[in-house]
């Protein structure tokens, strides 16, 4: 069974009308079981894998999320493209509540997160670039043309959570340039660029994290991110039709140059485990 676009996401972003010929699927990984159940649809010509990121039900809290699973199964079902939604704070006062934000540029901040796949073998993977470009760009389009209010770029420092950030934290972001603040993008990001997968979040603010004189709470945050879910739905309807067959990027080579460890020298248990990755390049 394959796919060549994945969604993660809240199940609230999950349109079973949108789709046909709805499969769910069970998928095994070297890293263990991904969040849930993959479901796989057709739409618009294009097979489609939706995975929820916390699990139905939302039983992951973002330092839980098994995020190397996740991106594992994607890649086993010959997923290329990752279109990731997740809910954002707001650390400059134009980019307001219920605004969409297409980042360019991350930052990490997480602590206890294993990001990478490759423990077993030296791989350096280039990050100046941790968003596709060329998906970025398609989706600006699409927001533009639904007439929604939306950011093309921005800075996204990535907290570990699953507590929101203190007064001081947030004014430092803030000084710090940062545009917007998550939970979820890190390591999803690099963990896509490593399995040669492009990757964009379209970043849905629900709030204005605590710099403001209004302080952040679950109800607004959950309220908000309702109301953005139906904008999210309303873009990939209109998103997922026009991503081209080929990828025009950078994305799919990213592995071409960073293999430094000999490759005679890769045992058998290395290649079994990593050969999704690797195969192309042995």
């Amino acid at each position: 069974m394959r796919a060549e676009i994945g969604i993660i996401g809240g199940t609230g972003i999950y349109d079973s009308d949108a789709f046909e010929n709805i499969r769910e699927i069970s998928v095994d990984t070297p890293f263990g079981k991904p969040s849930d159940n993959i479901i796989i649809g057709d739409f618009a010509g294009k097979s489609v894998a939706f995975l929820p990121r916390h699990g139905r039900g939302h039983v992951y809290s973002p330092s839980k999320v098994p995020y190397r699973a996740n991106i594992y199964a994607l890649k086993k079902l010959g997923v290329e493209r990752i279109i990731s939604v997740a809910a954002v704070g707001s650390l400059k006062e134009e980019i307001r509540p219920l605004d969409i934000v297409i980042p360019d540029q991350i930052f990490d901040r997480t602590k206890h997160r294993e990001d990478t796949f490759f423990e077993d073998i030296v791989i350096h993977v280039g990050m100046a670039e941790p968003f596709c470009n060329e998906m970025r760009e398609i989706t600006a389009r699409v927001l533009e043309g639904l007439n929604l209010r939306y950011h093309d770029r921005g800075v996204y420092v990535c907290i570990e959570g699953p507590q929101f950030s203190t007064k001081a934290e947030s004014n430092v972001y803030r000084k710090l340039g940062f545009d917007i603040i998550g939970m979820t993008a890190l390591p999803e990001a690099k963990l896509a660029r490593e399995a040669e997968i492009c990757y964009i979040t379209i970043a849905t603010v629900t709030d204005y994290d605590v710099w403001k004189d209004v302080e952040v709470d679950v109800k607004t945050v959950l309220e908000n991110a309702a109301k953005n879910e139906e904008n999210v739905k309303r873009v990939l309807k209109e998103l997922i039709p026009i991503i081209p067959e080929e990828r025009g990027c950078e994305c799919g080579d990213a592995l071409k140059f960073a293999i430094t460890t000999a490759r005679d020298k890769i045992g058998e248990d290395v290649r079994e485990k990593l050969g999704i990755f690797l195969n192309k390049y042995l």
